[in-house]
């Protein structure tokens, strides 16, 4: 993968939760160095724990390490078009529902849907990049196929 986009805002969540879990470290290696003073390791459910605490700890900052160098960073005030791209928000109605919903579309790794953004990289986000309001899409999703239209597209402060 050559490059990832991000917004600011999303780039700085990620160096700030990198800087926290790095301040966590010496917290888990001191609940390992405790547990391991209790006894037998092998039935030891609080070394157990910090053990696999630490093993997620590292996980994610190993993750987040080698992604940083990889993001574009995206000042999204800077960002306008007519059609739906990185950053926008987009206003879709399902044609069988009518439904409205709202999608801002954001980087795989700041996209978060309970907040009303979704990866670029998901179905939904790959079948809008593009279009333009008025234009249909049809999503192959879990609860079958949804067809929405375009009812708007617009940029400035994503919620997530």
């Amino acid at each position: 993968m050559s490059s990832i986009p991000i917004s600011k805002e999303g780039f700085q969540a990620l160096e700030q939760e990198l800087e926290r879990l790095k301040k966590e470290r010496p917290e888990v290696i001191q609940a390992i160095k405790e547990a391991r003073e209790e006894g037998d390791l092998k039935e030891n459910a609080g070394y157990d724990a910090a053990r696999e605490r630490q093993g997620m700890l590292e996980a994610r900052i190993k993750y987040i390490e080698s992604r940083m160098g990889l993001f574009n960073v995206i000042d999204l005030s800077t960002l306008s078009s007519e059609k739906a791209i990185f950053g926008a928000t987009v206003v879709v109605e399902d044609i069988d529902s009518g439904e409205e919903r709202e999608f801002t579309l954001l980087g795989p790794d700041e996209a978060d849907y309970s907040k009303g953004s979704i990866s670029i990289q998901s179905p939904v986000g790959m079948a809008l990049l593009g279009k333009e309001v008025g234009d249909e899409i049809v999503v192959d999703a879990p609860r079958g196929r949804i067809n929405y239209e375009i009812v708007d597209i617009r940029f400035g402060k994503h919620k997530g």
